[in-house]
């Protein structure tokens, strides 16, 4: 449970996703209230301001996945940064945003500007921690395998995992020599997130050897699975079966962040990836979550 809410100041916010793509989506970086110390994985609560107009009562506050390693974007350790879709209702009858319906804090958030006082607590979390990477102790974590597994602003986590092990100058991004392998599923090209960033770190200068970062996305609207449907983050795996198979064998970790809707045709295809190799998937995801290698967060 967080403690209670201490004061941030928004630094910044600035819009992901191209103009023409649905929906919108916003990096927003905020200062570190003292004492508040977070790691890549962690989530932050948001109060928004006001009262819920039902109950009368404060509004419940709302949980954000941290977009940033624990240094912040700055790399100074004195920011937190949150990526916030707007939740908007359309009306199926019109067709139109009905403004009544909205997501209270998502609006809050997406229309902050700079200098903004923001109540927050936290961080709260433990699903999503990565392995303790760069501690000479632990060879395994350094070497371990991670699958991350995304739909929209569920690639939150894994910016801040993907900057902690290709971006920063850490002992952490030092010493892993796994591969890192991001699967994103976005509905238009001009929706995807932090694309630019994952070209970055793909760069020799950023892995330690070529290939250590693979990054595979799943646009739907534009791309096609092999029986010519729409292609979703379940597709990749799909494809991709042997190399899935083979890393979670070999002791790989699986994360998966994003909306709730992602996962029984995720379950389903690695059902099916079971099946064809004579195993049953139950008894596999029992194996998978007992050795730490299973990761969900979902909203």
């Amino acid at each position: 449970k967080p403690a209670a809410p201490v004061p941030a100041k928004v630094l910044s916010r600035r819009r992901l996703i191209a103009d023409d793509a649905p929906g919108d989506v916003q990096h927003i970086i905020m200062s570190l209230p003292k004492g508040l110390h977070y790691v890549e994985g962690q989530s932050l609560s948001v109060i928004p301001p006001g009262t819920n107009p039902q109950t009368g009562r404060p509004h419940k506050p709302r949980l954000y996945s941290i977009a940033s390693t624990r240094y912040g974007d700055d790399l100074r350790g004195n920011t937190v940064s949150l990526c916030v879709r707007r939740a908007e209702y359309v009306d199926p009858q019109t067709r139109k945003v009905d403004p009544t319906k909205a997501g209270v804090c998502s609006n809050f958030l997406c229309d902050m500007v700079p200098g903004t006082i923001v109540q927050v607590a936290g961080p709260v979390g433990k699903t999503m921690l990565l392995p303790d990477i760069g501690n000479s102790n632990n060879e395994k974590a350094n070497q371990q395998d991670i699958i991350m597994v995304a739909t929209g602003t569920g690639i939150a986590p894994f910016r801040a995992f993907l900057r902690r092990l290709f971006l920063e100058n850490t002992v952490a991004k030092q010493m892993y020599q796994g591969q890192a392998w991001l699967i994103l599923g976005v509905s238009v090209t001009g929706g995807l997130l932090y694309a630019d960033e994952f070209e970055r770190m793909q760069q020799p200068s950023n892995t330690n050897w070529p290939g250590q970062l693979r990054v595979d996305y799943a646009i739907s609207r534009e791309m096609k699975n092999q029986q010519g449907g729409k292609l979703y983050v379940q597709d990749v795996l799909s494809e991709e079966a042997e190399m899935l198979w083979t890393k979670l064998e070999d002791g790989a970790i699986i994360y998966f962040c994003g909306l709730k809707g992602m996962m029984p045709g995720i379950l389903e295809a690695l059902e099916d990836v079971a099946k064809a190799r004579g195993k049953v998937w139950s008894q596999t995801l029992r194996r998978l979550k007992a050795n730490g290698q299973w990761h969900v967060e979902v909203y």
